[in-house]
């Protein structure tokens, strides 16, 4: 377990933990809360369903390529300064948003809000690898995603309210303002918790040290994998529940907000496993059962088995699942690298939301006016995270069985010598 030597006062207080959670929530927020609008968009702009998922498509993209930059940054100078910047920047994209007159603009904006974004995902990773390591860092992870949790279930109901009452563009100024208030909030209260900068090392030496890790790479990979099941998902959902299956705009946000609730409640859970069971054992068992129910959406989106009620319960199945993997993923991945937590955190981060992107369009690209599209991409996703995690596995073996068998040949080595 490791303690920032700059703010022990900070380490393990509820006010660090809800500032975290909150900074973490940026992102479902941002995506979620006009997700019950993107039929209206569609309509209101004179565009097409697939070039609006689009606009999901581009908030991941500026998620990862954000978090690339801001990983170098925070290690070198700080997590408070380049998330006042990162904060700014969403706040003048959110206002970009609510102007926006056509769809293609809408897709350039989403792109630079989500680059400021980006830096309210990196920072409370990083900030969590500073205080926490090991089970601990899992725990507090999935404390975090208890605060996070919050933003699923209330943005689609807000924004189906301000949609109804307001219109769509009243959601991006709603946004704006929440970015608003975060940066004041983080200007007052945020510590600095990162080390002493060490120049020793350029960002491609500390980069190379990360991937070279297998403790890093099977379970980013396995993570990253499985958060773009997750937003598959998110990019069909709107128009399954509320095109296909006739679900009101205003009560999207019911269903959605449920799913979340299995999300919170598992995670919850995972502060208990993580006590009992080694992390990489709960992170397997996590990315099978995703798999499991990620074909059984597949199968309910193919049969027609029960209609909404049957989407309904298998989304919630996988979306539930899903609160054990982030936590244990993301803890597993940063536990080697303390002195660059940043930029492994931004690796992290920047891997998800890559493969979130591409898992989005591929809803988009393939959209045919039933649910198949996003059943399909979430089950490819599941079983890729599921094959990431295997493999990491086996890299691990394999480099701790050279390194066995380097120490002995050393062994004898230095007892012919003698």
């Amino acid at each position: 377990m490791t303690t920032s030597s700059n703010t022990p006062s900070a380490r393990g207080t509820l006010g660090l933990e809800l500032l975290l959670g909150t900074l973490t929530a940026f992102a479902p927020l941002s995506i979620d809360m006009y997700l019950p609008a993107l039929p209206r968009i569609a309509e209101d702009l004179g565009s097409s369903a697939p070039v609006v998922q689009l606009t999901l498509a581009s908030c991941f993209a500026g998620l990862a390529l954000g978090q690339l930059f801001t990983g170098p940054l925070i290690d070198r100078f700080g997590r408070t300064r380049p998330l006042y910047a990162g904060l700014a920047l969403y706040v003048l994209g959110s206002l970009g948003c609510a102007l926006v007159p056509t769809a293609e603009a809408l897709v350039a904006m989403r792109f630079v809000q989500a680059l400021g974004g980006s830096v309210a995902l990196v920072v409370p990773r990083a900030v969590v690898r500073d205080l926490w390591s090991g089970a601990d860092a899992a725990r507090t992870m999935s404390r975090l995603m208890l605060v996070m949790g919050v933003a699923p279930i209330l943005a689609p109901l807000l924004g189906g309210f301000v949609l109804q009452y307001s219109g769509w563009r009243a959601i991006f100024l709603v946004l704006a303002a929440v970015g608003a208030v975060a940066l004041a909030f983080v200007l007052k209260t945020l510590p600095e918790t990162a080390p002493p900068h060490s120049g020793s090392q350029t960002v491609l030496s500390r980069l190379g040290a990360i991937v070279k890790d297998p403790d890093f790479v099977g379970p980013a990979l396995a993570g990253g994998f499985a958060q773009a099941g997750m937003f598959a998902y998110i990019a069909g959902s709107p128009f399954v529940f509320i095109s296909l299956y006739g679900v009101p705009e205003a009560h999207f946000g019911w269903f959605f907000g449920a799913n979340a609730m299995g999300l919170i409640a598992v995670a919850q859970l995972n502060r208990k496993l993580v006590t009992h069971l080694p992390l990489h054992r709960v992170l397997r068992l996590a990315l099978s059962l995703c798999v499991i129910t990620a074909v059984g959406v597949v199968a309910v989106a193919w049969t027609g088995f029960m209609g909404l009620w049957g989407i309904a319960v298998t989304l919630f199945l996988f979306v539930s699942a899903m609160g054990l993997v982030g936590p244990n993923a993301a803890a597993i991945a940063l536990e080697r690298h303390a002195t660059r937590a940043g930029i492994a955190s931004a690796a992290l981060g920047a891997l998800q939301f890559t493969a979130a992107a591409g898992a989005s369009w591929a809803v988009s690209t393939f959209n045919n006016g039933t649910a198949m599209p996003m059943a399909g991409v979430m089950a490819a996703m599941a079983m890729l995270a599921w094959l990431a995690a295997f493999f990491g596995l086996r890299l691990r073996t394999r480099q701790q069985g050279a390194g066995e068998a380097s120490g002995m040949a050393s062994g004898q080595g230095s007892a012919r010598a003698g």
